[in-house]
This record gives C-alpha cells, sequence and structure tokens, in this order.
C-alpha cells in the first residue's frame, strides 16, 4: 500500500484523502465531513487500511510451516532450495561471490536461457519441467518456506460424515444433566438418532476404531462420558471464551460473600444428633482475608448471612471472648450479589463491593436496605458460575484439603468418596467447629502464602493475606467506617414488644436494663404495624441480649436477659426455644432408639442430663442452661 499526497484511505472507519507528508506528520481531509486533521504518521500507519478489498491468505503462515518441519524434513527443503538458486542464478548459494568449486556448472551458467536451464534440473533430478517452474514460481513468492509440503501441518483427522458427528454432538449435549453413559452407549444413541431422521443405511458409519478415536476428541475436557458428573454440569455451564474477573485495587474494595456444604457433619448443641453442616463467609478480594464467616446446621437463612455482614462491618469489641478474624475491613462501597441472606458484625479498610449469589437469603429486602443505607450499591452477578468467585471458591478447596479432612465425622467431598457410618463418628458440636474454623483462618490461612496474591511490581515476592493487607492500607490511605456505631445494628432483625413494667418479652424470656426507664408501660410513637409497640433488635445467634434505641437521643442500649448472668458465652436462640420445649415436658425423661441421631442417651444428649422439671419457660431456660442441656451456638 503506498502512501502519497492525492491517496485515497481508510482511517478511522472513513474515507480519508492524503493532503501532505510533513515529516512525521500526515494531514488528512475527511471526504465525508471536508474536515482536515493532522496524525502522527505512526498513528496513521497503525490505523489506515487500503481501499480495495483485502487480498485472503493463501495457504499456512511462513513461521507456522517453517516451525512444523523435522530437522530431515528442513534439511530437505534446504537442498530443494539449493536447486532452486541454481536454475535462477547459476550458483547453489544464490550469489557469484560464495560459489562453490566449479560453479557455475555445464547448463546452469547465467547467460543461458531459463528455460534451457529449468530443462537440464528436471533431468537430473529425475523430475518433470513442470515441477521445477512450480518450485521457482513458490520459492519467488515466499522464499525457501514455499518449498515446504503445506500437508505436514495438517491433522489426520479420521473422515467421517459431518451428520454423523453433528448427532454425536447432540447425544453428548443431552447427557450434561443425566447419569454419566459409556462410550458404546453413546456411540449407539447416535447411530439410532441418524437412522430415525434419515433412515437406515443412509448416513454412512465409520468402523469401531475410528468412531471411538473421534469420540475421544468430541468429549475431550467435557466429563462426557468419565469422570465427575458434578464436573459435567459445571463445564457445561461455565463462560464460553475468555473469562473476565474483578481485579481489586485496594482493601475492602470488593467482598465477595458465597455458602458452600461443609464435608462434615457436626452435633446439633441441643439435641446431640448429627446433621449436615453449612458455611458462609465474606472474603475481602484484594487480601483474600476472611472477614467474617458462620457455620450453620442443614441450611443458612437469612439472618445468618446478616451475621456474616455484622461481623465484617463491625470488629468485636471484646477480643477476649471472640478474637477477630481479621483486623477491620470497614464498609464497602458496592454490592455484588453471586449467592444466597444478612445481620451486622465484626471484621481494617471498609469492604466496598459484596460478591454474593442468588440465593432468597442472600437477596432479602432486610439485607439490601441496609446496604443501600450504608452507601453500599448492589449487582447481581451471573447465577450458576462459580468462575465469577474463583477466590472463594478455591478457599473452600483449601479449608476442606487442609482442616476439614483431617477432622472427626468428614464425608468427603461427594458420595463416592464417603466411608462407611461417618455419621457415628460426629463428636464435635456446631459451635465447636466454627471455632475450630476460626482459629485455623485467623492462626494459618491468614499467615500462609498465597500463590494468587501478587504485586506487579514484584512478581517473585510471595505474600500472605495479612502482609497483602498493609501494603493495601499503604495504598489505599483511606479507610471508610460508619459515620456512627449504631449504623450497624440495622443489620438485626426488629421485633415488636410492649415494654412492661418488669421489661420486654422476646420469645419468652425477659430482658430489662435501665434504658427501659421512662418508657414502661407507655406506648410508643411508633404507628403503621407497631401499634403503640417499641422496635426492639434481636440478634439470633445470642439471646443474652437484645438491643433497645432511645427515642430521643437515638443511643442504642443492650438490656440484658434475666438469666444471662449464669452464662459466660454467647448462647443462640434456637438452644432456647429446644430448651423451653424440654422444660415443658414436665420431667418425660426416655431413652431415644439408636439411630443416625448419635449415641443413646436421656433425650438425646450425650452427656446423659435430664430435663429440667419447671413450667416457667424463662426460668426453666436458665436451668437447663445450667444443667447443659443447651450448649452455646
Amino acid at each position: 500500500m503506498e502512501v502519497f499526497a492525492g491517496a485515497r484511505l481508510f482511517f478511522d472507519g472513513d474515507v480519508v484523502e492524503v493532503v501532505d507528508l510533513d515529516g512525521l506528520r500526515v494531514t488528512l481531509r475527511n471526504e465525508r465531513t471536508a474536515e482536515f486533521s493532522t496524525v502522527a504518521l505512526g498513528r496513521f500507519a497503525a490505523g489506515a487500511r487500503a481501499m480495495g478489498p483485502a487480498e485472503p491468505e493463501v495457504g499456512e503462515g511462513i513461521g507456522v510451516l517453517l516451525a512444523a518441519l523435522s530437522s530431515l524434513e528442513r534439511t530437505a527443503v534446504c537442498e530443494r532450495a539449493g536447486h532452486v538458486r541454481e536454475v535462477l542464478s547459476g550458483y547453489r548459494s544464490g550469489d557469484a561471490e560464495r560459489a562453490l568449486p566449479g560453479e557455475p556448472r555445464p547448463g546452469f551458467a547465467p547467460d543461458l536461457p531459463l528455460r534451457q536451464r529449468v530443462a537440464s534440473k528436471a533431468a537430473e533430478l529425475g523430475v518433470s519441467v513442470r515441477t521445477i517452474e512450480r518450485w521457482v514460481h513458490s520459492y519467488r513468492e515466499s522464499g525457501e518456506a514455499g518449498l515446504a509440503d503445506a500437508r505436514v501441518v495438517r491433522a489426520n483427522a479420521p473422515r467421517v460424515d459431518p451428520r454423523w458427528e453433528e448427532a454425536v454432538r447432540r447425544v453428548i449435549a443431552e447427557s450434561v444433566n443425566a447419569s454419566t453413559p459409556t462410550r458404546s452407549a453413546v456411540l449407539r444413541r447416535a447411530s439410532d438418532r441418524l437412522v430415525a431422521e434419515y433412515g437406515k443405511g443412509t448416513v454412512p458409519v465409520p468402523g469401531r476404531s475410528a468412531a471411538y478415536a473421534r469420540l475421544a476428541v468430541l468429549v475431550k475436557g467435557t466429563n462426557a462420558v468419565s469422570g465427575s458428573a458434578k464436573a459435567r454440569r459445571s463445564i457445561a455451564e461455565r463462560p464460553q471464551g475468555t473469562y473476565g474477573r474483578l481485579r481489586a485495587s485496594r482493601p475492602g474494595e470488593y467482598v465477595i460473600l458465597d455458602t458452600q456444604d461443609l464435608d462434615i457433619f457436626g452435633m446439633e448443641p441441643v439435641t446431640c444428633r448429627w446433621v449436615p453442616l453449612q458455611l458462609t463467609v465474606a472474603q475481602d478480594l484484594f487480601t483474600r482475608c476472611i472477614v467474617g464467616l458462620r457455620v450453620t446446621a442443614c441450611s443458612t437463612k437469612a439472618v445468618d448471612v446478616a451475621g456474616v455482614l455484622f461481623e465484617a462491618v463491625c470488629p468485636p469489641v471484646d477480643q477476649a471472648v471472640r478474637p477477630a478474624l481479621a483486623p477491620f475491613h470497614g464498609l464497602w462501597d458496592e454490592v455484588v450479589f453471586t449467592e444466597e441472606g444478612l445481620v451486622p458484625g465484626r471484621g481494617l479498610c471498609p469492604p466496598e463491593t459484596l460478591v454474593i449469589d442468588h440465593g432468597r437469603a442472600f437477596l432479602s429486602n432486610h439485607v439490601i436496605g441496609v446496604c443501600t443505607r450504608l452507601g453500599m450499591s448492589i449487582q447481581p452477578a451471573q447465577p450458576k458460575k462459580p468462575t465469577d468467585k474463583p477466590t472463594v471458591e478455591r478457599f473452600f478447596r483449601t479449608l476442606r484439603e487442609s482442616l476439614i479432612q483431617h477432622l472427626p465425622a468428614y464425608k468427603g467431598p461427594d458420595i463416592h468418596s464417603r466411608g462407611l457410618a461417618v455419621e457415628d463418628t460426629a463428636f464435635f458440636y456446631v459451635h465447636e467447629v466454627e471455632e475450630i474454623i476460626r482459629e485455623w483462618i485467623s492462626e494459618v490461612y491468614h499467615r500462609r502464602e498465597h500463590d494468587g496474591l501478587v504485586i506487579p511490581h514484584w512478581p517473585k515476592l510471595t505474600l500472605s493475606p495479612m502482609e497483602m493487607l498493609r501494603i493495601g492500607l499503604g495504598r489505599a490511605g483511606l479507610l471508610r467506617m460508619p459515620a456512627s456505631p449504631g449504623l450497624t445494628f440495622d443489620f438485626l432483625a426488629v421485633e415488636t414488644r410492649k415494654i412492661q413494667h418488669y421489661g420486654v418479652d422476646v420469645d419468652g424470656l425477659r430482658y430489662n436494663g435501665p434504658a427501659l426507664d421512662g418508657y414502661r408501660n407507655t406506648p410508643s410513637p411508633y404507628g403503621a404495624v407497631f401499634g403503640g409497640k417499641w422496635p426492639i433488635h434481636v440478634n439470633p445467634d445470642d439471646v443474652r441480649f437484645v438491643y433497645f434505641q432511645d427515642p430521643h437521643d437515638k443511643s442504642w442500649h443492650a438490656l440484658e436477659w434475666e438469666h444471662a448472668a449464669v452464662l459466660d458465652m454467647p448462647f443462640s436462640g434456637e438452644a432456647a426455644s429446644y430448651a423451653r420445649r424440654l422444660a415443658a415436658r414436665q420431667g418425660r425423661a426416655h431413652r431415644r432408639r439408636p439411630g443416625p441421631d448419635g449415641p443413646a442417651g436421656p433425650l438425646g444428649c450425650r452427656h446423659g442430663h435430664r430435663p429440667p422439671r419447671a413450667a416457667d419457660g424463662g426460668a426453666a431456660v436458665g436451668r437447663a442452661v445450667r444443667t447443659g442441656l443447651a450448649g452455646p451456638a
């Protein structure tokens, strides 16, 4: 493509005319707008295109052809190129100054006609004159690469009818959600489909060896006829093409929230039955720190997710009772949903974006409202796409391989890996499993080097999440915190109750505190569904306290349960409810039948305590706690 004054070319989507070439700049006139512009010569050369249609690429690229040759084939090409150069110039090297002894040979003198030299070479090699002419033409077009056989770079795939191959592809696609078939079953289903669509004998079916060879190519990387069915479904659902990724530039920019089934059975703290467990975590993308977690029995509820966010937003006040998983990461700016629910919590640089899944627990109106009030925008991610949150998926795998599989009642990642009667070995309570995971994260995971933590300026520097946090804080230079610590209480569930002279009753438990003075036996200023009742904020994971906001100065106060003095650890609402039901049985103690609920004992308790003989709920719960029936959760 020649560029000169007056040449017409395509540039930036328009037809332009070159007006002037001045040193390193080009003056152009846009034929559509008649406007003049000056651009750098390098930018013009990178973006200009010829007016005529582009010539299609013929054959393989020169680099591909030469790279595909073996040493013997490369030697043969060089030998053939020497013959062609002798035909063209009379010398094997193509240069008279590097002539070999005896060159030019008779019949190849440069003064002889080219046709005579071609005939002499054809007679010497025992090939046709047309072959030598084709070599000369290819050499002039592409040099030595033009003399290579392009067929060497093409795979020798078995030739099969495209209709047979399409039938096999459709059978494979339809088997994604079914049980794993054998190779012979896939080929038979494809053959039956061809007979039904085209008639018997219409489409040729390849032989056994060719069919199996082609099937191996078609199912490669799909788990269609081997491997895990779960992995097959994941492969089928993953996005096609290049994967995108979230790139965090500082701590707290993105926080990923996800829930995973734990590959372990735990003991329910009250009934002492073995139950499956789920783990919900919040992970900072930049540092890989786990800033909040919750282990629940059976399934995760909205309040559990709220507890994880509460922990990520609100640091623990008493480090002696429960040390923080990671330094406080504060508030996030954006919330990206990719899994399932939210309550206020604990967790130095604020998480700005939350990545969670599309479950109802995560998409609750309560959670969305609190995030919006705290300045966190919400963006749903793609459902059923683990590639949207690979860092937290990798954390779950590390947790299983480094910790969970070494605990009793480990059941393996799938049913095929499960041992015999692993439920009977369940030993740890649910809250004990959570404490073990917390200790492992704080002491091991956050202090161990991670391959995924990389600083581009120092690519060979290995970092741990805690070291990455220090670097990120130095880079960010800011920390987003709630303007008022009381804002985090918005994550807690709200119950409407009357304030009596003795305090408030919440789920059969009685709470009191000096903050209620002045409001006892008075209606609240709240209307609508409150109907004169007062909003009481409840944390279901620790019912020793509920929280009351003074309507005059908006200050928050903790109301203590009347029997909280006998407890030195958190006490869940579920444990309190079960202890109250035990108390209502008026001492009915029986030894349950052996079964999947764990070792036999009175009322299913492995410690063999008898139920309290009390009728009133609150006092009965207190005595149940003192006797050990209602362990912490």
